[in-house]
């Protein structure tokens, strides 16, 4: 208590200091969902300006990749894929409205999030960007392609019950991956849309092919106070995200596996496919396939 220029007692109180001594992580670890299943994920296609691509690849396999995102709390797996200029130019449809031109995005980044994590981890990455874009450890000459967190909504296996689960997939060796973006014909279209993909599209297709499973989300919104330097997320209310993890090289069975996918949604009348990627996985700790991005 002070007192001000005429002796009148004046209060003041001071903000209570945030407890972030070891106790606090213990009382923290002791409430809400701790599940294995992935509810959410972290899906980024980033493409390095030219000139860059071994700097960008180093930042991230070096520092981003732990700082920026495995070191958070609840993410508890993670993968970065790479796609080549031959791997580029297998992508459909030419005219993308995800990836303009279509060939953008050499670099994909895919992360598992702990269901019922969502807002908690929300609060710790803007909070760790800020700071991390503060401290000169964000690496600007990159470009946000197709970057979203995203709601898992299904996963659809080859093989039933025999394999590894999607909680797995971001740690199974996995050959290859293929990212297929998918918009329904307006909001009240995607929940038939998911159940037509679900029920009869992707069984069918999935039915001896060298892709184990296909997960699948929904994009959230990313929060206002997100770094500017990512674009807020589009097709929030129509789009679905698909993730096809491969046994095999995606280049080895592409013309007969992966054609006519954008025929068969438009066939079905419930959406079109804005883009069908495939992609490889990164060799952590190397520039391996960075000589081939162009």
């Amino acid at each position: 208590m002070t007192a001000d220029s005429e002796g009148t007692p004046e209060v003041t109180t001071t903000a209570a200091a945030v407890d972030t001594g070891p106790a606090t992580y213990a009382e923290l670890a002791a409430i809400g969902p701790y599940g294995v299943h992935p509810g959410h994920a972290l899906i980024t296609m980033v493409e390095p300006h030219p000139g860059h691509e071994y700097a960008y690849n180093r930042w991230y396999e070096d520092d981003h990749y732990i700082a920026g995102a495995m070191a958070m709390p609840w993410i508890f797996a993670g993968r970065r894929w790479v796609a080549t200029r031959e791997l580029q130019l297998l992508r459909r449809p030419e005219k993308s409205a995800v990836a303009r031109p279509v060939t953008a995005g050499c670099y994909l980044s895919t992360y598992w999030l702990t269901a019922g994590r969502y807002d908690e981890h929300m609060k710790w990455t803007v909070g760790i960007n800020k700071r991390l874009n503060r401290d000169g450890r964000v690496y600007q000459d990159r470009t946000h392609v197709f970057t979203a967190f995203q709601d898992h909504l299904a996963t659809v296996y080859r093989d039933g019950a025999a394999g590894p689960r999607d909680f797995h997939a971001l740690d199974h060796p996995y050959a290859g991956l293929v990212l297929e973006v998918i918009d329904a014909d307006g909001p009240e279209r995607r929940d038939a849309l998911l159940e037509w993909l679900c029920a009869r599209h992707l069984p069918r297709r999935l039915s001896g092919s060298p892709a184990a499973m296909v997960t699948v989300f929904r994009p959230t919104p990313l929060p206002g106070d997100r770094m500017s330097y990512v674009r807020q997320v589009e097709g929030v209310d129509t789009r679905l995200t698909l993730l096809w993890f491969l046994q095999q090289d995606p280049r080895d069975t592409w013309a007969e596996r992966f054609a006519g996918l954008e025929e068969e949604v438009a066939e079905s009348g419930l959406g079109r496919v804005e883009l069908v990627a495939p992609f490889l996985p990164t060799v952590p700790g190397t520039d391996r396939y960075v000589s081939e991005l162009r």
